[in-house]
């Protein structure tokens, strides 16, 4: 393995796992805000620090100039979806098995890719879905019992994480990494807000907006940094090593947090809910080694 890939995979590997740190951060604000609320602010002062940055870097004709608005605005409500689902998720059941679940994001990118872009579903691919699918039936099996429907909610927000890949797929070559990053902050704050302010006049106690204590604003200033590094350790790897490299990396975050879990929250996955996370990772390593063996000519059949 040459030393690029060696960095390469090393700084996926600590980017993946510093976005569980993040999501345990958050799964410890239980109730201390509302998703929505943490969210926003999350996303706010993200879109801040990466303005400023591209500001520095390329002036101001990317703000000027926004290329495909409509797709901007649907990765931004993607994000959106995505982000305040995950939050009330990791709130109300086990943070693996949200995380867990959140990892059925390839396989729904999959099929939406086949739907709206045209791109071929393979064989393998349809493998991976319903093996995915084995996984999602039995993790779901002990939380549908103890909240619901709300069980659902890791999977809501691995569809907006897909309609965001989707979404970002058409949107290629409209500009620069940075400026992308950018225009999905802003968007994404924007449409969060709204859904905030709608939660908060609906009369919903539980979605009432409220001046939380100085800690919680903190703790989501955090969030928002170390996302903020994770995804920019994300992209050096990526630079390095190339997203078909690292893309196993990402399981890191799932050991991640099912270790932070059991040390801080006490949750212990079973045998049933740790198999059930075992297939979805093991439909998310055959679809990566199913892509890395298509050769150039089969894409393009």
């Amino acid at each position: 393995m040459r030393q690029s890939d060696r960095a390469g995979l090393l700084f996926a590997l600590t980017g993946f796992c510093l976005l569980s740190v993040g999501d345990a951060v958050v799964k410890g604000l239980d109730g201390a805000w509302t998703p929505a609320a943490v969210a926003g602010f999350r996303y706010i002062l993200g879109s801040i620090g990466l303005s400023a940055l591209l500001a520095a870097r390329q002036g101001t004709a990317p703000f000027r100039n926004i290329p495909k608005p409509m797709i901007q605005l649907l990765r931004g409500i993607s994000v959106a979806i995505a982000t305040i689902a995950f939050f009330a998720s990791v709130w109300l059941m086990p943070l693996a098995d949200a995380v867990a679940l959140s990892f059925t994001q390839p396989m729904i990118t999959a099929m939406l890719a086949a739907l709206f872009l045209g791109e071929r579903l393979r064989l393998s691919t349809i493998i991976a879905i319903f093996i995915a699918f084995a996984g999602v039936l039995i993790v779901l099996r002990p939380n549908f019992a103890n909240i619901g429907l709300a069980a659902l909610l890791p999977l809501l927000a691995a569809l907006g994480i897909a309609l965001l890949m989707t979404a970002n797929r058409a949107a290629r070559g409209a500009g620069s990494a940075l400026a992308m990053q950018v225009y999905v902050a802003i968007t994404g704050s924007i449409v969060i807000t709204v859904v905030a302010i709608v939660g908060h006049v609906s009369g919903i106690e539980s979605l009432r907006l409220f001046w939380p204590e100085w800690h919680v604003m903190a703790r989501v200033a955090f969030v928002a940094f170390s996302a903020s590094a994770a995804h920019w350790l994300i992209y050096m790897g990526t630079e390095r090593a190339g997203a078909a490299t690292i893309a196993p990396m990402t399981y890191g975050q799932l050991i991640v947090a099912t270790l932070l879990a059991w040390l801080f929250f006490d949750e212990m996955p079973d045998a049933v809910a740790m198999l059930g996370a075992g297939l979805i990772v093991i439909a998310g390593l055959w679809l990566w080694h199913a892509g890395r063996n298509t050769t150039p000519a089969a894409k393009a059949r």
